[in-house]
């Protein structure tokens, strides 16, 4: 399972560390990335968690 930020379209609101911070962190410019792929199996639920909660749609999870 990959987990991809498109970042133009993220806001910086942070609910996808809060969510999975396993997977994803903020950067200097406040805006979320991807800091494990593969995402972790023990994990795979709470990246989706913060796919499916993204307000802007930022986050895909492909398998």
């Amino acid at each position: 399972m990959k987990a991809i930020v498109n970042r133009d379209d993220c806001i910086g609101c942070e609910l996808c560390t809060q969510i999975c911070p396993e997977v994803f962190q903020m950067d200097d410019e406040q805006i979320a990335t991807v800091i494990a792929n593969p995402v972790p199996a023990s994990v795979e639920d709470k990246a989706k968690d913060a796919e499916d909660s993204c307000p802007t749609s930022a986050i895909t999870i492909e398998e």
